[in-house]
């Protein structure tokens, strides 16, 4: 079997994580989930929760293996990296969530009943991101399974450790055969997969090229196709916003996980009246992000993914101070490894505008960008000037004249007075390239699920 190595951006070791399977025991999967399909469908609900509360447990026993894998993995300080916590709050928001769905009562007469009812759609496969290893899962495996759906999952391959720990949780607990499967998959298995026609539905979270790639595998099969992509997400800071508040977690929404999020803030637009307080204000938070190694306990940020990451940042950053932006860095640990190479200290830009590269691509990086605007159309404006529309957000005081803001946005959430935030009930997903359908919530569920419209007449 082809092993699987991961450089590990701590220090640019490497170590072997797991091995792809055959693609015979790829297809042997998809077989067993297959047969699984027909009795994990008419399952109960009841059947359905306490099978995955049962693995939310069963990983939180798991919890100092799993942070360690992320550590190892992606480099996140020790101290941020138990995301069980988060995969038990979503997986009980989506049980409650299908509680809620139930039979639909249409128009009906003395001599017809018309109803609806929900029922699975088939074998899912899923596709996890390596930003997110633990707290992303649930929408991949617990919201399909819950929806009577079996799930073969393939874990990004930096984070592949992280699968393995999840399969171990799994066969801990019993569960029924077929009904999770965890695979290490290449991109051509993935792609022979979804091509066999078998399966019903692909759920992905990652890139827009990634997506793009599932899109087009699914092509002709008439798969159901979620995507869940990148994001350049914008936050308008309006004159009478409360400073102390939007500055906080402006800075959390642009530093956190190194700003390895897809809905990381990227794009600051801030109103000419507040921009020098903005300014000053903002350098004293990020006081608080200091880089350094994941196991520095003074670290609340570490290393970028990989060096091509590192690397892509950088001239992101020297492209803006060529073309006439200026660059503030947040404090720098002592950091002792081999390689440095990931490490990129979290960075303020001032003066940037739309025309440089870093207010178009994608960072997915620790890189906040400022504007200066002069009013909320201009806000507005180039808030929509891009490609993507993930999340948005705009900080007032004014929430009535907030809401009419955000219903300007292309965006597929938005957010006055907050942002980066994965709401634990909301529908999640984007417009334009930022993807495709919605997860999250009932209408998560109602995305992995078949409508069956019944129309019953009397004998």
């Amino acid at each position: 079997m082809q092993p699987i190595y991961i450089t590990s951006p701590i220090d640019g070791s490497i170590f072997e994580a797991g091995h792809i399977v055959p693609s015979e025991a790829a297809m042997e999967a998809l077989e067993k989930a297959k047969v699984a399909f027909p009795a994990w469908c008419r399952s109960s609900k009841e059947e359905r929760a306490q099978l995955v509360l049962n693995l939310s447990d069963a990983l939180i026993a798991r919890k100092d293996a799993l942070a360690e894998a992320v550590i190892k993995s992606i480099g996140r300080p020790e101290s941020q990296a138990d995301e069980s916590a988060r995969f038990k709050a979503v997986t009980l928001s989506q049980i409650e969530a299908l509680n809620a769905i139930g039979e639909e009562q249409y128009t009906s007469d003395e001599s017809v009943a018309r109803f609806t009812r929900r029922t699975g759609q088939g074998v899912h496969l899923s596709i996890a991101p390596w930003n997110y290893p633990v707290g992303l899962l649930p929408w991949l495996i617990i919201t399909p399974i819950l929806a009577g759906n079996p799930v073969i999952l393939k874990h990004a391959a930096q984070t592949v450790e992280v699968g393995r720990i999840v399969r171990e949780a799994y066969e801990s607990i019993g569960g029924p055969e077929g009904v999770l499967q965890v695979l290490e998959l290449s991109h051509d298995q993935v792609e022979q997969l979804i091509q066999t026609g078998n399966v019903k539905g692909v759920n992905f979270i990652g890139s827009v090229q990634g997506g793009l790639s599932v899109h087009q595998a699914a092509a002709g099969t008439l798969t159901h196709v979620h995507l869940e992509l990148g994001g350049k997400d914008p936050t308008y800071v309006r004159s009478d916003a409360n400073l102390d508040l939007a500055i906080a977690e402006i800075a959390e929404g642009c530093f956190s996980n190194a700003g390895q999020s897809c809905c990381s803030v990227e794009r600051i637009y801030v109103h000419e009246d507040v921009k020098e307080r903005f300014i000053e204000e903002f350098k004293k938070e990020m006081e608080i992000y200091k880089l350094g190694s994941p196991y520095d306990p003074e670290a609340t940020v570490g290393p970028v993914v990989k060096k091509s990451a590192a690397e892509f940042i950088r001239n992101q950053v020297a492209d803006a101070v060529a073309k006439g932006a200026d660059a503030y860095e947040a404090p720098v640990l002592n950091i002792q490894a081999s390689d440095t190479s990931c490490y990129v200290a979290p960075t303020l830009l001032t003066g940037v505008n739309g025309a440089m590269n870093v207010m178009q691509e994608e960072t997915f990086g620790p890189l906040a960008c400022m504007q200066v605007v002069s009013s909320d159309d201009e806000a507005i404006e180039l808030m929509n000037e891009s490609e993507f529309g993930l999340t948005a957000s705009v900080w007032t005081q004014d929430i009535e004249t907030g809401k009419a803001i955000c219903d300007k946005l292309d965006a597929g959430t938005v957010f006055v007075n907050r942002c980066d935030h994965a709401d634990l009930y909301l529908p999640w997903g984007g417009q334009k390239m930022s993807g495709l359908g919605r997860g999250n919530g009932k209408e998560g569920l109602l995305g992995v699920m078949d409508l069956k419209s019944f129309h019953v007449r009397k004998a």
